[in-house]
């Protein structure tokens, strides 16, 4: 009942005045009055249901005394009080927070008495368990300047608004999976902590981590099997950890982390050391389990340098030197190690411009019969001279190449070149067999690289037998499936396939049964050799019986003077190749060399 009436006093603001419709009809029947009253209650009806049905707009009203008045269900909902449990009850006593109490008492008085209106603001507003409730409350004052002014309360639940802001500022600070600081969060935690260090005159070392083959395991086993093995191993990089330690995931497979008070090697490499044991145990993965690696960085502060930003990219460059020398490898940093890729990024920079301004060539080194010194095949090796400045090895930039993915243009420029030489040769009517170009690991990991190689010879005429292709042992032994499909299918089609550098990959010769192979060549540091080193002739003399009788072609590379020479024919090599011949020459001067006019002894041709 005594919600009732507050309600009705508080409706009366809205209501259209009785008296005022009769005197405007005075003249009118009853009829006028009772459909006037018939109004204002339709409309204190609509207005009571649309209070009643917003359902995250809660609105109390309360007296001049803050006692309750009315309490809407979304009131109940918002607060947990129930209209029955609040009707009466005081307003600082049912949802203000005790810090807040005397402040809201003291702004109530000051409406009722002065006309200082509360302003609407984000507040949070006390639940009936105590915790608090994010709102933004507006206030209504009616009757004011009365002895029985009513104030109303409107407050909108910010819960959700909350959260998703929470969430939102989550995401952008930490990673969703691991829950650990992502990489913007981490360098902001990281310079504090380095001013706490530099002050106290202490050390830190910064610790890149990399999974080895991460993919692969994403590949094989699905992402979700990833997610679990980078879950599993933050909690193993949590336990090592000490509270002044900081942890990270910078992207998918990378972590690093930050040891304040570390500065000597031997005392990180006992951190690093530990990290390493954390890979000894496997990983449960897909009902097995499975040993990982990780490729480790290193880098020291004050040493390696001085803010976040900086030691987190010298870190990384130490790691992507591990991850060169293999799985499992750590590199601390070095001065020099940046300075080589800024070299290097400056050289693939180069070379970029170096394939669109013409500045590569094909030299060719003969390969001649071991018995008559006849020439019988051409080695296509890749040339680079810069319009200014002297020419780059190619062993320099090579590896630049496969390193910044350039090796691809490359390649198909050496094989583009190689048929197009080809094509003119025989045009020309100069007898050749073949030429021989050299295919890298990485050019072997585009899916397309043999179906280009097959495109290259169609649009040139050539046939299978006119272009041949040169492997290094350790690329066969890495092939997948799909590689060794590959290979076969040219082997059938009659391509010639060459092993490079016979002798220094892997102890493994099972490839040699495995894969579709037709000639080995014996890497030059056991002809240099063999003559005064018995095991270098023992090998040599093991590799040509083997390769004879698996029917392979033999050649000796690096053949330099008439002492090896003796020995390569002794030993019944079938082609040689090296200085001693002819050294690698333009196209100009190869093809001036097969037509004959060119009279030379042995060693003459220096190119």
């Amino acid at each position: 009942m005594f919600r009732e009436q507050c309600l009705r006093r508080w409706l009366s603001r809205w209501r259209v005045k009785p008296s005022a419709a009769v005197a405007a009809g005075s003249a009118e029947s009853d009829d006028a009055v009772e459909r006037v009253r018939r109004q204002y209650l339709e409309s204190e009806q609509r207005f009571r249901a649309l209070l009643e049905s917003l359902p995250k707009v809660a609105v109390q009203g309360y007296d001049r005394d803050r006692r309750v008045i009315y309490w809407n269900a979304a009131s109940t909902r918002l607060y947990g009080y129930t209209a029955e449990e609040a009707l009466g009850g005081l307003l600082e006593d049912l949802i203000i927070p005790d810090f807040m109490r005397e402040g809201v008492v003291q702004a109530h008085r000051a409406w009722i008495r002065q006309g200082i209106e509360i302003p609407a603001e984000e507040l949070e507003l006390k639940h009936k368990s105590g915790e608090l409730v994010p709102v933004f409350s507006h206030h209504v004052m009616l009757k004011e300047h009365t002895d029985d002014p009513l104030m109303f309360c409107v407050d909108v639940d910010l819960s959700d608004q909350k959260q998703a802001h929470r969430e939102l500022e989550f995401a952008t600070r930490f990673d969703r999976l691991t829950k650990l600081p992502n990489r913007q969060t981490f360098e902001t935690d990281l310079d504090h902590v380095l001013e706490g260090v530099r002050r106290r005159g202490i050390g830190l070392a910064l610790i890149y981590l990399d999974i080895d083959r991460f993919v692969e395991i994403n590949d094989a086993l699905g992402y979700e099997q990833g997610d679990q093995l980078l879950v599993e191993l933050t909690r193993r990089l949590r336990d090592v950890l000490r509270s002044t330690d900081l942890l990270s995931r910078l992207s998918s497979d990378e972590f690093v982390l930050a040891f304040p008070g570390l500065r000597r090697e031997e005392d990180v490499l006992q951190v690093v050391n530990k990290i390493q044991g954390l890979f000894k145990l496997p990983f449960g993965l897909e009902g097995h389990e499975r040993r990982i690696s990780a490729s480790i960085g290193v880098c020291l502060f004050p040493d390696n340098g001085s803010g976040a930003r900086e030691l987190i990219r010298n870190a990384d460059v130490a790691k992507n030197r591990a991850k060169l020398e293999g799985r499992g490898s750590v590199r601390f940093f070095y001065q020099h190690l940046h300075d080589e890729l800024v070299r290097e990024h400056r050289m693939a920079e180069n070379l970029e411009r170096a394939l669109d301004g013409h500045e590569l060539t094909l030299h060719y080194q003969p390969q001649v019969s071991a018995i008559s010194g006849r020439i019988e095949n051409l080695e296509a090796l890749l040339r680079w001279e810069p319009r200014e400045g002297p020419t780059v090895s190619p062993h320099e930039f090579i590896r630049v190449a496969e390193r910044s993915g350039l090796i691809h243009r490359l390649g198909d420029w050496v094989m583009e070149e190689a048929c197009r030489q080809r094509a003119q040769w025989r045009d020309a009517g100069v007898l050749l067999e073949r030429i021989d170009i050299n295919i890298s690991g990485r050019q072997l990991s585009r899916p397309d690289v043999f179906e280009r190689l097959h495109q290259c010879l169609a649009r040139h005429g050539l046939g299978p037998r006119e272009i041949g292709i040169e492997l290094t042992e350790n690329v066969l032994i890495e092939a997948d499936g799909r590689i060794l499909e590959g290979l076969w299918e040219l082997y059938h089609c009659g391509f010639r396939i060459a092993i490079d550098d016979f002798g220094t990959g892997y102890s493994s010769l099972s490839y040699l049964k495995r894969f579709p192979v037709t000639a080995l060549k014996i890497d030059r540091t056991f002809v240099r050799d063999a003559p005064g080193e018995p095991k270098d002739r023992a090998i040599m003399e093991a590799a040509v019986f083997i390769g004879h009788r698996l029917g392979l072609e033999v050649v000796a590379e690096g053949v330099e003077d008439q002492r090896q020479l003796e020995l390569i024919r002794e030993m019944k090599f079938d082609l040689v190749q090296g200085y001693y011949f002819y050294r690698p020459m333009p196209a100009a001067m190869t093809e001036r060399v097969l037509l004959g006019l060119v009279v030379s002894s042995p060693g003459d041709l220096q190119g």
